[in-house]
């Protein structure tokens, strides 16, 4: 053993070594109980960055503990390598997306490897790799065959710098999510997935979910937005034989409608508007079009709109009121239209004071015994007023009553409604899967089956508008599979989400050719037990991902029904207290810890911090520590080598007479152990076990210090903690602790080793120190064996010399004691 701790030495020779012998490669049979670990997978922008560095460290970690646990560990690693960078790097460098990408890749992986992660490297996929999207469009086409792929034109979220379409989960604030452009609205012909077909089941199965965060179950609970209320039917005045349907979750208050507004899209707008309002209304259209779809449906912002100039009439009462258009109002959402209720809106009725419109008092607040005219909009439980027949009813009684009004009445119906909306998957980019249908005149829309459709090389990247694609003559022509006819391809992408919907699944069958993946092994594998990524995909990726497995298990190619049975969302790495990001200049480079310290010190700072689902802020000065705390674990371990047996053979359980220190160190390395086992169990909460390390090291300091020579039993004692202290170290820093353990001639891996055994029992102190209170106060300690008498406490007490000076002269009231922890000596 060299006197000096040498990372970067130590850890090439182990990586190698372990990549040589095939370490980390998971056994396709295997008698031991499976545990499927994986993090969200990174896409290949470059370099790492220490959020990556986090992320993999705590997947990576997992699956070693698991592993000695006695688990069959499957962890695998992949790239997300379509996406709109690689496109942007060949307009901007002149390079292929392929190239840039590939290139990245090969640099990335070459420092997850630095970063020692146990990868079964055997099952590495690459989204953008011909053996896997072949694949993808295939699931594409699984769901045109159910009906649940189709084309439709509509408004879509359109970002002008990226030319391309966004799905509603990727505008985030009115911008776009990779480049914060400002989104508009723009009409076009895509493709979609009938994610809605699947809104009750993504909403139930969440109470399945019992390892998941509850703020991202409630996250997707908000996103799916379930709704129980009634789709109302208002007569135009002026065109009796047009009807507008409004859903709404409080038909109780139908009777304090004063006006209703249609969304700037709504398609017959342009029937609704006279003519001396069509000029203000029209130019209220084009501004609408301006704002994101985040912009206009924000509470933080002041409802706007302007009248048509005709009128609605109310079924209930026979009331005629004014027909609005307003931009917070969206086509897309319920009917596209919305009552005017400002006595039960908040904004309604700030929308009412701002445009002189009527205030109607339906549901009365317990609270108010008079009509006077409410100064700000209730929202709450009360009783139904100024409603003709449905008077005295509740609220919630009322809105049952409105409903079977309305249904007898054929002025409406219940109506159960959600805020999900079916998954926009078209985008006008090149680097990504091609959608594999094909255009005949004679046929119309034909599936591609001969997979993979290839990613043409004979385009214009810089093209606008359209996807690059379309500029390829030899992709776009081609012949009908169905009657031979000329045809057209598809020339649009898909959305790169679709790609990570289901990655999980094929690193269980990664190499097959002949299939997706084999039903029999994803089936034996899944579901994955211990899923590790970003909270910022709660909503996207987690929600597309859990419905691809029910569509999947609905076409019968699976038998489960989720795909990650237990989440973490781990924390980002600040600096200074702010997100570290290249703009802002205060980014920490891996690959300088990694020669300056080691990956042992960078796993180890990365983690002992702070609990991994909180954040973590970067300190150079903690960095610093961990290099220095493991260089004094590698100076423990050689300053008593001499003293040290072989790892396998220093089993001190059969020893029953113990030395003091002999047994103060036995009891110290069982509670290390449990105390590490637990807090690793109990939700991965890596720094308390981190402490919980440092803390037994300093345990063995002690014991050597007080040594001068040392016995057979003396020397047992101590090898059985240095080397459980190196099993326990083992997931956090591999390299060291494997350098450690063969150091001493133990055979194989400390990986493959088996992680140890506490027996409660030697847990427990035979003495435990007791605070020692004067009226409340403390003054002093003492130790006393366990489980002491109350009288033994007290004599032992005041038998000190420091509290026989607090007690002297005064009167002692009374005596409190609580067993093994505390005596409060009251005094007066």
């Amino acid at each position: 053993m060299e006197e000096h701790y040498n990372p970067q030495e130590i850890e090439k020779k182990w990586q190698q070594i372990w990549e040589e012998n095939g370490i980390n490669k998971t056994p396709a049979e295997s008698a031991k109980p499976k545990y499927y670990t994986l993090s969200m997978f990174p896409y290949p922008s470059g370099k790492l960055h220490m959020g990556h560095v986090r992320n993999y460290t705590i997947s990576d970690v997992i699956a070693r503990f698991k592993k000695m646990k006695g688990f069959n560990v499957l962890h695998p690693m992949g790239w997300d390598s379509f996406g709109l960078p690689a496109e942007n790097a060949a307009i901007q460098q002149g390079r292929n997306p392929a190239e840039w990408t590939f290139s990245n890749i090969e640099y990335m992986k070459m420092q997850l490897k630095t970063l020692g992660l146990s990868v079964d490297w055997n099952r590495e996929i690459a989204t953008c790799k011909e053996d896997y999207y072949k694949w993808t469009q295939w699931l594409f086409l699984e769901f045109l065959k159910a009906g649940l792929a189709y084309k439709k034109e509509s408004p879509v979220n359109w970002c002008e710098e990226c030319a391309t379409v966004l799905a509603n989960e990727q505008v985030e604030e009115g911008k776009c999510w990779r480049c914060e452009s400002i989104i508009t609205k723009k009409k076009l012909s895509q493709w979609y997935l009938k994610i809605t077909d699947y809104s009750d089941q993504l909403l139930d199965d969440l109470d399945k979910l019992k390892g998941w965060p509850e703020n991202v179950k409630l996250m997707q609970k908000n996103w799916i937005g379930k709704s129980y209320g009634a789709i109302l039917k208002f007569k135009v005045a002026e065109i009796p034989d047009m009807e507008i349907p409004v859903f709404t979750t409080r038909p109780d208050t139908v009777f304090g409608v004063t006006y209703l507004v249609v969304a700037p899209e709504y398609p017959y707008i342009n029937k609704l508007i006279t003519n001396e309002n069509k000029q203000k209304v029209n130019e209220y259209i084009e501004n609408s079009k301006k704002l994101s779809e985040i912009e206009r449906t924000s509470t933080d912002r002041p409802k706007t709109g302007v009248p048509l100039g005709t009128h609605i009439i109310n079924p209930f009462n026979g009331q005629k009121f004014p027909l609005w258009t307003g931009d917070y109002v969206l086509a897309e959402y319920g009917t596209g239209a919305v009552m005017g209720v400002p006595a039960h809106d908040t904004r309604d009725f700030e929308f009412a004071k701002k445009f002189n419109l009527p205030i109607i008092e339906v549901i009365r607040n317990p609270q108010k015994q008079d009509d006077s005219p409410l100064a700000e909009a209730y929202t709450e439980a009360g009783t139904m007023i100024n409603s003709g027949e449905f008077n005295g009813l509740t609220n919630d009684e009322g809105k049952k009553k409105i409903t079977e009004w309305a249904e007898n009445n054929d002025a409406g119906h219940g109506k159960i409604q959600f805020r999900l909306r079916d998954w926009l998957i078209s985008r006008q980019r090149y680097w990504g899967a091609p959608i594999p249908v094909i255009y005949c005149e004679k046929c119309g829309i034909v599936p591609d089956e001969n997979l993979p459709v290839l990613l043409p090389k004979d385009v214009d990247f810089k093209v606008q508008g359209i996807s690059p694609i379309a500029t390829s003559k030899t992709f776009v022509n081609t012949a009908c599979p169905k009657c031979g006819s000329p045809a057209k391809r598809e020339t649009d992408t898909m959305d790169t989400f679709i790609c990570s919907s289901w990655y999980y699944l094929r690193y269980i069958d990664p190499k097959n050719s002949e299939k997706v993946f084999d039903s029999e092994l994803v089936n034996k594998w899944m579901n994955v037990d211990q899923y590790v990524g970003g909270i910022e995909h709660a909503i996207l990726h987690l929600l597309y991902s859990r419905f691809f497995v029910k569509f999947l298990r609905d076409r019968g190619l699976i038998n489960f029904d989720e795909p990650f049975e237990n989440l973490l969302t781990q924390g980002m790495v600040l600096k200074d207290g702010t997100k570290m990001s290249k703009s802002k200049g205060n980014t920490v480079d891996p690959d300088e810890i990694f020669a300056n310290y080691g990956a042992d010190t960078a796993r180890l700072f990365i983690l002992s911090d702070s609990p991994p689902a909180r954040d973590l802020d970067w300190s150079d000065a903690g960095v610093e520590g961990c290099y220095k705390f493991l260089n004094r674990v590698w100076r423990l371990i050689y300053n008593c080598k001499e003293n040290l047996l072989h790892p396998e053979t220093c089993d001190c359980s059969g020893i029953y007479t113990h030395t003091t220190e002999q047994k103060t160190l036995l009891m110290q390395t069982h509670k290390a152990i449990k105390g590490v086992t637990q807090d690793i169990n109990n939700e991965f909460q890596f720094n308390t076990a981190i402490s919980k390390c440092r803390e037994f090291v300093n345990s063995i300091y002690d014991y050597i210090n007080a040594k001068k020579e040392y016995s057979m039993h003396d020397k047992m004692f101590l090898s059985e903690a240095v080397f459980t202290l190196v099993k326990l170290m083992s997931p956090l820093t591999p390299h060291l602790s494997e350098e450690i353990w063969n150091e001493f001639g133990a055979e194989g891996s400390i990986h493959t080793a088996q992680w140890p055994e506490y027996k409660e029992e030697l847990c427990i102190s035979d003495s435990v120190t007791i605070a020692v209170q004067i009226s409340g106060k403390l003054r002093d300690t003492v130790e006393m064996p366990v489980n002491s008498t109350n009288e033994e406490i007290e004599k032992a007490a005041l038998a000190k010399p420091k509290i026989q000076g607090y007690v002297e002269n005064k009167q002692i009231v009374k005596v409190i004691v609580v067993p093994n922890k505390l005596i409060n000596i009251v005094i007066k």
